[in-house]
C-alpha cells in the first residue's frame, strides 16, 4: 500500500546554496534529494528556512531573505515537478497529484519578524506557510528550551504574532519552545499546533522532547508532533530504528495515533539512524511500524494524512490578496 508522505521538518535548504550540490539529482553529501525524496516515498516536504546563531539578532532578516532565494531559485529550475503550496486549493491539487514533489516553505526561528508586522505579512506573501517561533535561544518573541529552568513564556509580541499566523492560515510550530511557552502557544493559537521535530521525553529525557503532560495537551488542541530521526531524541544510548518505534508506541498509546507524524530533521542533523541515514530508507520505518502491529490506515495517518489535516486547518482556501487587513498594535518599535 502507498501512502501519502509528508516530513514536516528538514534543513537542506542550506545545501540550495551551495555550487557543487544538485537538489534535483542524486547527491553523495546530504540526507534529501529528489531522487532519494521520491525513493523514499516522500509527497509533501516542509523546508526549513533556518536563520544560523551568527546572524542573530541584526542580520537575521537578511540572512532569511538569502535562504528564500536559494529556495526560489531551486524549484524555478523544475517547476513542472513541483507544487509549491501556499492554500487549502493547491493542497488539495497535490495530494490529487502525488507525483509531483509538493512543498511548504516554513521558517524555524521568528528572528526575522521582530522588527514588525508588515514584515510577517511580506513574508506571507512571498509563500512562507510555517513559522517556528525560536530556536533553541531567547528572543523577542519567546524562550527556547536553550534557556534553561529560568525560561519565560510566550512575550505579548509573541503572542500578537501567533494571532497574526492563524488569521494568515500559516501554521504554528511549537518545536524548540522552551515548556512555558508551549503552553502558552495553546492558549493563545486559535488553529491547530504542530511540533515539526520532537519525540518523547519518557523514553529520552532529552529537553527538546515533550513529556507527558505535554502530548496530551497537544492531543487535546487536535495538533501534531512530526517524530523526528535525529539519535540524541531518540535513546540516551545506542539509539536504533527499534527505539524510534518504541516512541511510535508509547505516544499512539498514550494519546492516540491521531497526533503522530514524521520530521526527519534531515540535513539539519550530523548523527544518523544506521537504518534512516537518509530519506530514501523511509520504507524501512513503515515496515517497522507493521511490524510493531499499526495498521494500515494506522501508518497512513501517521506517515501522512494527520499532517495533510493539520494543513487543511491552518491554511486559507485562497490567497489573502490584503493581508494588511489583519492589524494590531504588534510592532517593535
Amino acid at each position: 500500500m502507498k501512502f501519502y508522505t509528508v516530513d514536516a521538518h528538514c534543513d537542506t535548504v542550506h545545501l540550495f546554496a551551495q555550487e557543487h550540490y544538485n537538489f534535483w539529482q542524486e547527491n553523495t553529501c546530504g540526507q534529501i534529494d529528489y531522487p532519494r525524496l521520491k525513493q523514499g516515498g516522500v509527497n509533501l516536504q516542509f523546508f526549513a528556512l533556518f536563520v544560523e546563531p551568527e546572524y542573530k539578532p541584526f542580520l537575521a532578516l537578511s540572512r532569511a531573505l538569502q535562504l528564500m532565494e536559494h529556495f526560489f531559485c531551486t524549484l524555478e529550475k523544475n517547476k513542472a515537478n513541483t507544487i509549491f503550496i501556499k492554500t487549502k486549493k493547491e493542497l488539495q491539487e497535490a495530494v490529487q497529484n502525488p507525483h509531483k514533489l509538493a512543498v511548504i516553505m516554513a521558517l524555524e526561528g521568528g528572528e526575522p519578524l521582530e522588527s514588525s508586522k508588515e514584515i510577517l505579512h511580506i513574508f506571507y506573501r512571498l509563500g512562507l506557510r510555517s513559522v517556528g517561533l525560536t530556536w533553541n535561544q531567547r528572543n523577542q518573541l519567546a524562550d527556547g528550551v536553550g534557556v534553561g529552568k529560568g525560561a519565560s513564556g510566550l512575550t505579548k509580541m509573541g503572542k500578537e504574532i501567533v494571532k497574526h499566523l492563524n488569521r494568515l492560515g500559516i501554521v504554528v510550530d511549537g518545536a524548540h519552545l522552551a515548556k512555558r511557552g508551549f503552553y502558552d502557544l495553546l492558549e493563545t493559537a486559535t488553529k491547530p499546533v504542530l511540533v515539526s521535530h520532537a519525540n518523547a521525553a519518557a523514553l529520552c529525557p532529552h529537553p527538546r522532547n515533550l513529556d507527558k503532560e505535554q502530548l496530551l495537551a497537544l492531543k487535546a488542541h487536535k495538533g501534531v508532533v512530526g517524530l523526528t530521526f535525529y539519535p540524541d531524541f531518540i535513546a540516551e544510548k545506542e539509539a536504533t530504528l527499534e527505539k524510534l518505534l518504541d516512541h511510535f508506541c508509547y505516544i499512539a498509546d498514550l494519546a492516540g495515533v491521531e497526533i503522530l507524524g514524521l520530521g526527519s530533521d534531515f540535513d539539519g542533523i550530523e548523527k544518523v539512524l544506521p537504518e534512516l541515514s537518509n530519506v530514501s530508507h523511509l520504507p524501512a520505518l513503515t515496515a517497522g511500524l507493521r511490524r510493531r502491529g499499526f495498521s494500515e490506515k494506522e501508518i497512513a495517518a501517521i506517515m501522512g494524512e494527520n499532517m495533510l489535516k493539520l494543513l487543511s486547518s491552518n491554511l486559507l482556501e485562497e490567497e489573502e490578496n490584503d493581508s494588511c487587513r489583519f492589524t494590531s498594535s504588534y510592532t517593535s518599535k
